[in-house]
């Protein structure tokens, strides 16, 4: 949605010579024109006025000095500090810049039609009179001669690939005629030169030529190689033109063609295919294009147009006109109408090399002009609500007008147009506080319209426009911005400097100097294409953005990446090349603080900082709103919410106290409604009725409750600005912010309306800290049991069905159950998914028990273990209470606090302290049975019934577990002594086999027949084992591994059965012996197992004979001495932990 915006254009007469003017050129390293007329070649440098040098084409014989001859080529040939330029003699003649002299390096008897560079300069095609095409370096050596009129396709040439041919393919509604029909084209224009036109590709690869065919009269455009190799030939193409140019950038070949109703511009692909077109605004015998020109960067095409009628006057009307592409749209942005004077005429005109919108002129009256363009977006400057945010796009006769605070159009759409009867070539909008919805546009013939929306012009612009106040500026000026909010008016002239316009008091207009706070003069480094106005830390800025990315403020650089800018009340939008949208506040940062935050990459929770698609640019930004408007390099707009402005704007909402708008903005933007509380919570507080009372919806209030947390947002992820003092976000001391919020609107709530926001109340007892839902299931029962009568009241069902959805119904079901009412229990049960048959049984069995028993096994069934104690103690003694308390229960008995027993008893310390002793041990079933008899004492206060326990349950179990134990030891050790006597026999037997086969002659065969067969075997076996699942090849292993004598793999199960020998532990059993007093059989218990333990430890060598860090020499010496330890192996980490963990009951013992 850019306009282009001429700022300056640079007009010259000193230029004069003989003859006309007949070719163009724009030395890159000066640029400075080379102008090739009948009669001579001279460099000119526009902006001086002088000419540089200039050199006689008539005095060389290069030329006639009749003024018969033509130059049909010139091109500045940087490398060779030359200018090089063909005559339709055939001379191709060099101009040295240096010496001025001019030097012929080749001649062509037939004649020139054309000759075309390459964009590298490398290489130059000429077209002779021949009709031929002549390729040669820049040293000028031939390369190739061919001829333009060739009647193969090319190598490019389309592949048939049996699809059917044109005559039975469908042809849409024009029917079975179209097949037979063949294109008739016609002859080239009477206008046409028929001279060969001659077009490169951006990078010089290829070629192509728009010639006559001589068979047919029409043009027809080949297209070649570097190699000067025809790669393809255009479809025959009924009324195409002479005008050629390849776009730089891309693979599109621009011509002209005369339509029977229309005149266009078409495009073709690098196969001579058509892809494209758009229409010129005149009908077809109207004008004729001269020539077509891509700017060097492709965003601009000119057509350069000339009426084919003459006037009264005998004289026609020349144009240029200047398309744009955008969103698959071609806009006309720029009309040049040089009138119908022939000595105003162009006769050479060029796009700068360097400049990509700069474009040169030269008339036949040898007046030259340079145009400067620049793009701008021309929206309307607005700061209020009431601005429209207005953007308005030219597009030839038509203003395209955009209103973006009511709705997104994307482009070549629009809210409304305007139609004038000329094109337009600029269009602004009123600078005026409340006029900044109108508009005026300058058209090409130089009138100057003023629209407003739905209201006439006053006066005042009338009488301005027909009175306008001069002032005379030293120098060109190249752009002037307005400030609406102070009246400046800041002027920048084309060298970069800036001058600001006062308004005396009387309509007085005065020119003077940019200067800052010291008085010191202020200019742009360079010229800027952008300008705007704007406040810096309450001082006044002229921001400039140039064409190279640069930032500017006055001539101080901010950032050197920035495609795009924009100024909306006192933030400053920009976007820049790494694909970021910053949005930075002008109030809070001074010219340093702006070039530090553009410099840093942006913090994790940073809101100045947005990712935003390649390419995008800043269209408008709605004023007093959150939205910024961005367009893609393709044409198409998008609408972004940028998070900087959106909590700017909340912030304001928040503290003048609308509610409403802030919570609706934050619900669509995704904002955490926690902002509404930490932006400020004693006016939050102060303010709760307010609060409710314009949000009004149960579900919002709803929403704000449940998105509570603790996490200051303010702090966290929408951090204040350094400017921003803090507030006091905890209120009340001591308590959670979730709570007093909670509490807060709770109270607010039914002291408005307790019947409307039930729900709401409810909301608040389940989101506190610690979820209040017993309050919450009895007010729900109160409901069923009052139903309220006001009208609007929410009834006990519906209040339920919503406490079910936030909170787990089996969650609620078990606070239900932990309120003692089976009334209640009974109603959250029939609204939950629970079968009747799991809970009806339950509840009419805790119906029939006593209160206090019934509660403490409700609350025994909620794992409420101190509410369970209480009610426990008042049951009295009870055949019930000895019949078995559940373990975690007695532990959580044990572990409260209690008073102490009235008498001492030695079983009550000793006892608390073999409690927890043994609840770990081997003897659970002992554990169990003595924690039962104390929770009794523990609970009834005495001992004294108890005084046997010990000798009764606890001694006899511990003396059976020491017998049973020794025996399992004895029984392991006999094990263990008998499998490592059979592995020593097995291994031996094996060995004594190997050492057999190796006597026998034909041991080599039959070790490789073993192998051959032990491999197939393997295979086989590890193919069938692979599609068992991991626990089935587990078992088939243990299967491998029998221990019966003479099977396979005999020594491998019996060093898997020692492995697994002694894994079990006599901790807790020997601590318990020696609490208990059985010293004895704790002396025995610990020599018998510790010896089992060296005796395998000894054995460690000979069981395992290979381990990770074993050596072959390692392996032999333990084989063959079985004393000597081999490294450490895995058996032998194994039992050595185990040893050092049991020898821990050393320790006990000791202590």
């Amino acid at each position: 949605m850019r306009n282009l915006k001429l700022l300056k254009s640079l007009r010259s007469t000193e230029l004069r010579g003989p003859g006309s003017p007949l070719r163009l050129s724009v030395r890159a390293d000066t640029g400075s024109l080379l102008v090739a007329s009948h009669c001579s070649i001279t460099e000119y440098d526009p902006r001086t006025g002088q000419v540089v040098s200039e050199a006689s084409l008539t005095a060389g014989g290069f030329l006639p000095e009749d003024g018969g001859g033509a130059v049909v080529g010139l091109q500045d040939l940087a490398e060779l500090e030359s200018a090089c330029l063909s005559t339709a003699g055939g001379d191709v003649v060099l101009f040295n810049f240096n010496t001025c002299q001019l030097e012929c390096v080749g001649s062509v008897d037939s004649g020139l039609t054309s000759m075309s560079w390459s964009p590298d300069e490398e290489l130059v095609v000429l077209t002779t009179g021949q009709e031929t095409i002549i390729m040669m370096t820049k040293h000028f050596e031939p390369i190739t001669e061919v001829g333009i009129h060739q009647d193969d396709f090319g190598e490019g040439k389309f592949v048939t690939v049996g699809w059917g041919k044109k005559e039975t393919q469908f042809h849409g509604s024009e029917g079975k005629q179209a097949a037979q029909r063949t294109i008739q084209v016609r002859p080239a224009a009477a206008w046409d030169d028929r001279a060969p036109r001659v077009t490169w590709r951006g990078d010089g690869q290829l070629f192509a030529v728009s010639a006559v065919c001589l068979q047919t009269g029409a043009r027809k455009v080949r297209v070649w190689n570097r190699e000067g190799v025809l790669q393809a030939t255009s479809e025959p193409i009924n009324g195409l033109e002479q005008a050629l140019c390849w776009k730089p950038s891309g693979s599109l070949i621009a011509s002209t063609q005369r339509h029977p109703n229309k005149h266009s511009v078409v495009f073709m692909e690098k196969n001579g295919l058509l892809h494209g077109d758009f229409t010129l605004p005149f009908s077809k015998d109207h004008a004729k294009v001269k020539d077509l020109l891509w700017n060097s960067d492709s965003t601009v095409l000119a057509v350069w147009l000339e009426d084919l009628a003459a006037g009264e006057d005998q004289q026609v009307n020349a144009s240029i006109q200047l398309w744009v592409a955008g969103n698959y749209h071609w806009y006309l942005k720029q009309s040049l109408d040089f009138g119908r004077d022939s000595r105003k005429a162009p006769v050479c005109v060029c796009w700068d090399p360097e400049r990509p919108l700069r474009l040169h002129v030269v008339t036949r009256g040898w007046t030259s002009v340079t145009y400067d363009w620049g793009w701008a977006t021309e929206r309307s400057p607005g700061t209020d609500a009431a601005a429209d945010a207005n953007v308005a796009v030219i597009d030839g006769d038509k203003i395209l007008v955009t209103n973006f605070r009511q709705c997104v159009v994307p482009p070549p759409m629009c809210s409304f147009e305007l139609q004038l009867t000329s094109p337009v070539n600029q269009v602004t909008f009123l600078c005026q506080p409340q006029g900044t919805n109108r508009l005026a546009a300058l058209t090409s013939d130089g009138q100057i319209s003023v629209y407003a929306q739905g209201e006439s012009c006053d006066r005042d612009v009338r009488d301005a426009m027909r009175d306008p106040s001069e002032v005379e500026v030293d120098g060109v000026v190249v752009s002037a911005v307005h400030g609406s909010q102070t009246g400046t008016v800041a002027l920048q002239l084309e060298d970069g400097q800036i001058r600001k316009l006062r308004w005396g008091e009387p309509p007085l207009l005065s020119v003077e100097d940019w200067r800052d706070a010291s008085g010191c003069s202020i200019n742009f480094p360079v010229p800027c294409v952008q300008t705007a106005l704007c406040s810096i830390s309450g001082e006044e800025y002229l921001l400039g953005l140039t064409d190279r990315s640069h930032l500017y403020a006055g001539d101080t650089e901010l950032a050197s990446n920035i495609s795009s800018f924009g100024v909306c009340n006192d933030f400053l939008l920009i976007t820049t090349h790494s694909h970021t949208c910053r949005c930075l506040q002008l109030t809070t940062l001074s010219v340093k603080g702006l070039q530090a935050a553009l410099a840093s990459d942006g913090g994790q929770n940073d809101e100045s900082l947005r990712r935003v698609e390649r390419g995008s640019r800043i269209v408008t930004v709605v004023p007093q709103d959150t939205r910024v408007v961005l367009q893609m390099p393709r044409g198409n707009l998008e609408t972004v919410h940028h998070r900087a402005l959106v909590l700017a704007q909340l912030r304001k909402w928040l503290d003048s106290l609308r509610f409403r708008e802030s919570f609706e903005c934050m619900r669509k933007l995704r904002i955490n409604l926690n902002l509404l509380y930490d932006h400020n919570p004693k006016v939050f507080l102060e303010n709760m009725e307010a609060f409710i009372t314009q949000l009004g919806s149960i579900s919002h209030i709803n929403l704000f409750v449940t998105e509570l947390k603790e996490e200051d947002t303010t702090s966290t992820m929408y951090p204040r600005g350094p400017e921003s003092s803090p507030v006091q976000t905890r209120p009340v001391s001591g308590q959670k912010k979730v709570d007093v919020v909670c509490d807060a609107l709770r109270s607010a709530m039914e002291s408005m309306d307790p019947n409307k926001f039930f729900l709401s109340v409810l909301t608040t007892h389940v989101k506190k800290t610690v979820p209040e839902l017993e309050v919450a299931l009895q007010k729900v029962h109160e409901l069923r049991v009052n139903p309220p009568r006001a009208a609007g009241a929410v009834s006990a069902e519906e209040a339920l069905k919503y406490l079910l959805f936030l909170v787990n119904v089996n969650d609620l079901y078990e606070h239900s159950l932990g309120t003692y009412d089976f009334d209640l229990v009974l109603m959250v049960a029939e609204k939950s998914q629970k079968d009747p048959k799991e809970y009806l049984p339950f509840l009419n069995m805790l119906k029939s028990l006593e209160t206090n028993y019934q509660r403490y096994t409700i609350d025994k069934h909620l794992k409420r273990y101190s509410k369970a104690l209480h009610h426990l103690s008042k049951c009295g003694q009870s055949q019930r209470f000895l019949s078995a308390p559940p373990p975690p229960l007695a532990s959580a008995l044990l572990s409260a606090p209690h008073p102490p027993p009235p008498t001492p008893s030695p079983f009550g310390k000793e006892g608390h302290s073999l409690t927890h002793s043994l609840t770990h041990s081997l003897t659970h079933s002992l554990t169990h049975s003595l924690t039962h008899s104390l929770l009794y004492a523990k609970v009834r206060g005495k001992t004294s019934a108890n005084d046997d326990i010990t000798e009764t349950n606890l001694k006899p179990a511990l003396l059976e577990a020491v017998g049973t134990q020794t025996a399992f030891l004895e029984a392991q050790v006999a094990a263990f002594t008998r499998h490592r006597a059979r592995l020593a026999v097995v291994r031996e037997q094996k060995e004594k086999a190997r050492l057999g086969m190796l006597d026998c002659p034909d041991a080599e065969l039959y070790s490789e027949a073993s192998s051959v067969m032990s491999g197939s075997k393997y295979s086989q076996s590890n193919s069938r084992v692979s599609s068992r699942s991991s626990k089935n090849r587990r078992k088939a292993e243990r299967k491998k591994l029998s221990l019966k004598e003479g099977s396979p793999m005999e020594d491998r199960a019996l060093v898997y059965a020692l492995g697994e020998i002694l894994t079990t532990e006599v901790h807790g059993l020997l601590k318990a012996l020696v609490l208990f007093q059985f010293d004895k059989q704790a002396e025995k218990l610990q020599p018998a197992y510790e010896e089992a333990l060296q005796a395998m430890e000894a054995a460690v060598p000979e069981v395992w004979l290979t381990g990770p860090n074993s050596t072959a020499n390692s392996i032999m010496a333990s084989f063959q001495q079985q004393q000597r330890p081999a490294a450490p192996q895995p058996g032998r980490h194994r039992l050595s932990s185990l040893f050092i963990h049991n020898s821990s009951c050393d320790v006990c013992l000791c202590n």
